[in-house]
């Protein structure tokens, strides 16, 4: 009988400039802004309630950030709110966001005057669509899968929307193809436990 796989609490970053701009962000490394700040405490409030409702204890799991700043800047607010040493967690390269290449730094609407054929093909297939120099769901799986594979206990994470999509569909919480296009929200607290994904805002 195979033991339980850990569970994680995943949150994607907060806010960026960026993310109000519609910008691609991928492995740029962009800080937070005052509501990602606050969107990163929120969330620290969540997992409190969390851990009170399970009996458990901030000090029982293991913490991991995306090394992009945006990740790890969110950890750090997380775990000084949870009472923890802010520096005291892992930065795992696996969990970077999946990468735009050449589309980076680009808005939506820059890319489709750009690459308006490129970006239909998007559409018709994201699991396996590769933008120009970039990387596919089904590659961020592989790399993400690679990391969750490791873990031996259950496990807060700070990453991002593309890695989160990936672990869904490396779980096979939904489809390839429907989890290339599941919502992952800033400011929420998923909980990827059973072979389901539940959303506790």
């Amino acid at each position: 009988m195979s033991r339980p796989r850990p569970t994680l609490y995943y949150v994607r970053h907060g806010l960026t400039d960026w993310n109000i701009e519609g910008r691609l962000q991928g492995g740029h490394d962009i800080p937070l802004n005052d509501r990602g700040r606050a969107q990163a405490a929120q969330c620290a409030d969540i997992l409190k309630d969390l851990f009170a409702r399970d009996g458990r204890a901030a000090t029982d799991f293991h913490y991991v950030s995306s090394p992009l700043v945006r990740a790890s800047e969110t950890m750090d607010i997380v775990r000084k709110a949870l009472g923890l040493p802010p520096d005291g967690y892992a930065r795992e390269p696996r969990l970077k966001e999946i990468a735009f290449g050449d589309w980076e730094g680009l808005t939506y609407l820059d890319v489709l005057r750009r690459d308006q054929h490129i970006v239909d093909q998007r559409e018709s297939g994201k699991w396996l669509f590769r933008s120009p120099g970039g990387e596919t769901y089904e590659e961020v799986a592989h790399r993400v899968g690679e990391w969750y594979a490791t873990l031996d206990r259950d496990t807060v994470v700070t990453a991002h929307g593309g890695t989160a999509r990936a672990l869904v569909g490396h779980l096979g919480i939904a489809p390839p193809e429907e989890a290339a296009h599941q919502p992952i929200e800033q400011g929420v607290v998923y909980l990827f436990a059973d072979k389901q994904l539940t959303r506790y805002v």
